[in-house]
């Protein structure tokens, strides 16, 4: 039930007072505006899951792209908020937005959310729930011409993973479903919808209009029976909804670059589409199916291009198997000798270790190494080969030594319990292969290689040889137990084992039919989602066992709790023929050929790669999704060696900003962050540091409190050629937002001391009002500030970092302090918050501001205004006019006239 309260501004709820408020800005580079009154059709794009997490999504960004590139289409974005800003939205009844146009999602005709986990289905109600939509299709259903502007609720769908593989679990809350690639498909349903807002479509009939586009299931217009399959209820859609299959876009992959850290903090570029090696637990290889390679030539062109748009120093290679991508080492090789003197490092994701060898371990090495990750996937090579695998232990140990041989001290290793056929001696074989591979690998002076190790429960996927499969949670504890045991006695491993109740719930919904809705439901009322899933694993793993309870599912959930592995053949064979809830998706695998493949699977008998060996007849390849495209790999140049860190000084310049607006909501990593990528994005030959993580030499004078806005932040640049101050600026300020404006720059000697340590003393203009509503006079605001001035003696208790109580003197710390009175609209600082004169006053203070410590900050000084006015006060706004350093002796400078002298600009220049 919402709260009947009226909505307030949304950018009076996204302050300094939520965590993280930059995650809301939709201001980053790359972030696209249009009009929203030019656009036919609005769209939101709508990742259930933090910032951090959707705005790196590779697929998240290239639809974003590819939508804002069609006439007529609005693409704006949200996320879901995390706790606080939840709490914020609830109290004041503010429905969710889009971060880009602050419009609530309410607004916009479709909204997409990408579901590429099982258990995120409840993050899904809860974006919906926010946004203030009825969850399920039957509520949002009108009569009349369907048109939000009018009144009618948005369209909403789901793509990604998840939903392609099986939808029905989510069926009731989705008002169509976007199977396979989104990059053809989604543009296909702009027309459509275009089209039928035109026409005054309803809007059952506009959805039967998506119903006809190929890649568009409406769950609505579909029945299930009573064994969980799933038949039309008309005649005009199709008894198989098609997966979608497209051409990888690489150019489209330029796009955000986030203020804030998040997940994949770099540029990512897809090199290959789909996987063929046939790994029979791999739902993606198999949903993804034919492989396409990426030409190296645009791959190449677009990581350069990418970079420099960017202002990223990291880059990845994006594929199920990067190894795979035959063109790997000449690619990496030419973009490392191409981008040799920029700092560049390259990261892969899990790859094929029989594939790596000293061209891979080159192109991903260099002065910042990544990790290196490898997935043996199973203990022995007869499990290896029912998984269908193709490793041997021979190229196992090859590429582990490789990397060994080649710097790298620790290595992840990713291995899996619960797969059909297993024993224990499969399973203690896990332990025997991290043993023997530690043996091999060791060198006269170097310790023996070190292992991460991540022990995954596996959980059965559709449209896979093992979809039939399932493992009991106390037979996934027991093997995890023996596990443990046969670890205990061997050092340098450290281990990682999944949670046997994730899993379970991962394979109860994800194989799950449309009776599940109410499950979904229930958990999400019951508190399940992100935060209580991984934050409280007891409770919201009790919130979806009690869910299941009340929709009378127990049963359900103990079938799927039966251990494959002890089943009778006959029960195996009677499993195999039943109807299954996903029979209906159309994903172009033959379902008897899955069947044949476990089967198969059994007899540990392999199947080859039909990238590069014959045909395994699985039944994709044809007119409807294509067929393999694999690129012979050119030949890889010689390799002209890792980037070295320039570190000869030749010039320092010292430059004065001002941070404004939407931009004082960033902290000062994130800060520094920005600065590094418009430096790289300017080509401005910056100087680094040495050791063993060499950074560029930017230097900012002190950290500016969050939400503070400033005219006088001071960051010295060092370089390792000389530029002329006024091209330095001209280059850096066109990279630079608009509201990190440049006011000062000039040339500093290399032998001063830099920024942060001249730093001695701060100006500010603070906002400061009652606590109460009782009006306060300006005579009463300058008998107090004078009463601190004449003060000897106001004591804070300061609590250091080791928790030792010091008491300081902030009287020594106090240089000046004067009212401005009767300010006029010109005497403001930017965005400062004097709406209400009656109780709010604006104060100059000066202080100490050295990094020692030494520090007199703004709520100190509201501090002392209390302690002679015994009234409580509240500290509205924080306004930095300038930072003093102390000169230098013998320094003429322009520079240390800049930072010494009084900043002539008014506190309204800006």
């Amino acid at each position: 039930m919402w709260l009947v309260v009226v909505p307030v501004a949304i950018e009076s709820l996204i302050n300094a007072d939520v965590a993280k408020p930059a995650r809301y800005l939709g201001n980053e580079l790359g972030a696209v505006h249009k009009p929203w009154h030019q656009a036919q059709v609005r769209w939101a794009l709508t990742y259930p899951e933090l910032y951090e997490v959707g705005a790196s999504n590779l697929g998240h960004i290239i639809l974003y792209s590819i939508l804002n590139a069609q006439p007529r289409q609005l693409c704006d974005r949200a996320y879901l908020p995390a706790a606080d800003l939840v709490t914020k939205l609830r109290q004041s009844g503010t429905p969710l937005f889009a971060v880009e146009s602050r419009r609530h999602l309410l607004e916009f005709d479709i909204l997409g959310f990408s579901l590429s986990y099982e258990l995120g289905a409840t993050n899904l109600l809860e974006m919906l729930d926010l946004a203030q939509i009825p969850l399920t299709w039957r509520e949002r259903q009108q009569a009349g011409p369907w048109a939000v502007d009018s009144g009618s609720w948005p369209l909403i769908f789901a793509g990604g993973q998840t939903a392609t593989s099986n939808p029905e679990p989510y069926a009731d809350f989705l008002d169509f479903v976007a199977l396979g690639d989104g990059e053809e498909l989604l543009p296909e349903i702009a027309l459509v919808v275009e089209e039928g807002k035109a026409a005054g479509l309803s809007r059952q009939d506009l959805l039967l209009d998506l119903a006809q586009v190929p890649g568009v299931y409406v769950p609505q217009f579909y029945d299930m029976a009573a064994d969980g399959s799933v038949y039309p209820n008309r005649p005009d859609v199709p008894a198989r909804v098609v997966r979608r299959v497209a051409t990888p876009m690489p150019e489209y992959s330029i796009g955000l670059v986030p203020y804030v850290e998040t997940v994949h903090d770099r540029l990512t570029v897809e090199i290959r589409r789909g996987c063929t090696r046939g790994c029979r637990f791999c739902q993606p290889g198999m949903l993804t199916r034919p492989a396409r390679d990426v030409s190296p030539d645009k791959v190449v062109d677009t990581i350069e291009q990418g970079l420099r748009k960017t202002g990223y120093n990291e880059f990845s290679l994006l594929s199920l198997s990067c190894s795979d991508y035959l063109a790997l080492p000449s690619l990496g090789v030419e973009v490392k000798n191409r981008l040799q003197q920029e700092n560049i490092s390259l990261s892969l994701p899990s790859q094929r270790v029989d594939r790596f060898d000293e061209n891979i371990a080159h192109i991903i090495g260099g002065t910042r190494q990544t990790g290196l990750t490898f997935a043996p996937e199973a203990g022995t090579q007869r499990m290896r080969d029912i998984v269908n695998k193709g490793l041997t232990n021979e190229e196992l140990l090859r590429g582990v030594k490789t990397a060994y041989e080649q710097g790298w001290d620790r290595v992840k290793l990713y291995f899996m319990i619960g797969l059909p056929g297993e024993t224990d001696v499969d399973v203690l074989g896990i332990a025997e292969t991290v043993r023997w591979l530690r043996q091999e690998c060791r060198q006269p002076g170097r310790k023996a290689l070190a292992v991460n190790l991540t022990i995954s429960n596996f959980t059965p996927k559709p449209h896979t040889p093992f979809q039939w499969h399932a493992v009991s949670t106390a037979e996934f504890e027991r093997k995890q137990a023996l596990l443990k045991e046969e670890f205990r006695s061997l050092r340098g491993v450290k281990m990682n084992f999944t949670d046997v109740r994730i899993s379970a719930m991962e394979d109860f919904v994800g194989r799950g039919d449309r009776r599940l809705a109410a499950v979904v439901h229930r958990a999400w009322q019951l508190g399940a989602g992100m935060d209580a899933w991984w934050e409280s694993l007891d409770r919201a793993f009790a919130a979806w066992t009690q869910a299941i309870d009340e929709a009378g599912l127990s049963w359900k959930y103990r079938q799927r709790e039966q251990d494959w592995n002890t089943l009778e053949a006959g029960e195996q064979a009677a499993s195999l023929e039943a109807p299954l809830p996903w029979d209906h998706i159309d994903t172009g695998i033959d379902k008897a050929w899955l069947q044949a493949d476990l089967r198969r699977a059994l007899a540990a008998a392999t199947v080859p790669d039909c990238s590069f060996e014959g045909c395994s007849h699985c039944g994709v390849c044809g007119p409807d999704f294509g067929h393999n495209v694999v690129v012979a790999p050119p030949p890889i140049p010689t390799f002209e060696g890792h980037f070295t860190p320039p570190q000869e000084r030749v010039q320092r310049i010292r430059v004065r900003l001002g941070k404004q607006g939407n931009l004082t909501l960033l902290s000062h990593l994130d800060l520094m962050r920005l600065l590094d990528r418009a430096v790289r994005r300017a080509a401005l030959p910056l100087a680094f540091t040495g050791g063993f993580h060499p950074g560029p030499r930017i230097s900012a004078a002190n950290a500016l409190p969050l939400g503070a806005t400033s005219a006088g932040e001071i960051v010295d640049f060092e370089l390792t050629s000389p530029l002329a101050v006024a091209a330095f600026c001209q280059r850096l300020g066109a990279e630079l937002p608009s509201e990190l404006p440049i006011h000062e720059a000039a040339e500093v000697s290399l032998s001063a001391p830099s920024a942060t340590k001249a730093l001695a003393q701060a100006e500010y203009v603070i906002t400061v009002a009652g606590a109460d509503e009782v009006a306060i006079a300006p005579a009463e605001w300058a008998a107090w500030v004078a009463a601190v001035k004449a003060a000897d003696r106001i004591i804070w208790d300061h609590r250091t970092k080791s928790g030792k109580l010091r008491q300081v003197n902030l009287c020594d710390r106090l240089d000046s302090l004067d009212p401005i009175a009767a300010p006029s609209p010109q005497d403001l600082p930017p965005q400062s918050h004097l709406s209400d004169p009656a109780h709010q006053a604006l104060i100059r203070y000066g202080g100490s501001c050295r990094n020692d410590g030494s520090q007199l900050r703004p709520d100190h000084v509201v501090f002392m205004l209390e302690q002679v006015s015994q009234r409580p006060l509240r500290l509205c706004h924080i306004h930095r006019q300038r930072l003093i350093l102390t000169p230098t002796p013998g320094d003429s400078t322009h520079a240390a006239e800049m930072v010494t002298a009084s900043v002539t600009a008014s506190l309204g220049t800006h």
